[in-house]
């Protein structure tokens, strides 16, 4: 019998050193070793030291029970208003943002008509997302405190609408947010190849169709990254808060019955607590202050790593198996495979 064939051996090439480079280059890319490791130093150092103060003061207890005013630290209660406040302000955001601007992605990605509107959302979503949250918090404070909005907030013993609710907050927190869920969801869509839109099409199926049973659920890693970031700029954003919001020690509930008291109801978020606890804040308490930062640096980090397993998730579908191919096997049985997507 003839003997199989051996597997071909695969050599590599050698890893090219530096020594051959311009000194310039070699400068140059050791800088950006010492950048890159300082900044994981930086970012490291952050964490560990938070930690290390913040579980030094982290009891249970203060995770369930309501802020107190005192002068001792021992009796000013816990963070749990600030907690509930911070979940409901980061609901309310990404309520409003992730539709929205999965929606704006898809009409500038795939419609783009008329094509100066589409321009000029992109250069609207451009401002927002380099505005400074304390303008568009002004902004939404002399907009919210209109008499015909007043439904949306408190309103004063004389009358006047405050502009200050859950409520306004997280629909200001949702600006935040949206060039962030625009940005990652047209990301996602630009990866998709012009074949799959091809393949939808001869058999049939409307533009409208292809989007929603086609590209949106292959988009849907990116669209999700991209809500997951904004959800982490709401979380961390301070100034909304302060001055839509009140950041005051309790939630107050307004009028209106349980729920909708609620979100037009003033209170605060974990990042205000920690701001008003901190040396620099009216409460002096910075043990209060570094525990309820280790909480919220907590929810930070665990959205990172979703976002992190998110991205790795895409990117190990887009590797494929054969080829590295951009959307592994499923491409070479793609007339079958949009056939599947476009069953209603």
């Amino acid at each position: 019998m003839t003997p199989a064939p051996s597997a071909p051996t695969v050599r590599h090439r050698p890893r090219e050193g530096t020594a051959s480079w311009p000194i310039a280059d070699r400068l140059c890319y050791w800088l950006c070793w010492v950048v890159g490791i300082g900044m994981c130093a930086v970012a490291a150092a952050i964490v560990v030291y938070m930690l290390v103060k913040g579980l030094s003061y982290l009891r249970p207890g203060l995770l369930v029970t309501s802020p107190a005013a005192s002068p001792r630290q021992g009796e000013s209660g816990g963070f749990l208003d600030p907690i509930e406040g911070t979940l409901i302000v980061t609901a309310i955001g990404t309520l409003v943002a992730a539709p929205l601007g999965v929606a704006l992605a898809v009409w500038i990605s795939e419609y783009h008509r008329p094509s100066w509107m589409a321009r000029a959302t992109e250069s609207a979503l451009e401002m927002i997302a380099g505005a400074p949250s304390v303008v568009l918090a002004i902004f939404g404070l002399i907009l919210f405190a209109r008499g015909f909005l007043g439904f949306l907030s408190q309103q004063a013993e004389n009358g006047h609408v405050t502009g200050e609710s859950f409520i306004t907050a997280g629909l200001v927190m949702s600006l935040l947010a949206l060039p962030m869920v625009v940005a990652a969801t047209r990301e996602s869509l630009s990866q998709i190849p012009a074949r799959v839109r091809e393949a939808s099409y001869a058999l049939g199926k409307t533009k409208a169709t292809t989007i929603r049973n086609v590209l949106l659920p292959t988009a849907r890693p990116g669209v999700a990254t991209g809500t997951v970031l904004g959800m982490g700029r709401i979380i961390g954003d301070t100034a909304v808060i302060t001055i839509l919001l009140g950041a005051s020690l309790h939630t107050e509930p307004g009028s209106g019955g349980p729920v909708i008291g609620l979100l037009r109801g003033s209170g605060s978020t974990l990042t205000s607590y920690v701001y008003s606890n901190s040396p620099a804040g009216e409460g002096n308490s910075p043990q209060k202050a570094y525990a309820a930062a280790v909480v919220l640096l907590a929810i930070v980090l665990a959205l990172n790593a979703l976002v992190t397993r998110i991205a790795r998730g895409e990117a190990a579908a887009a590797r494929g198996q054969k080829g590295g191919d951009a959307f592994g096997e499923r491409r070479r049985f793609l007339p079958s495979w949009v056939s599947r997507r476009l069953e209603w």
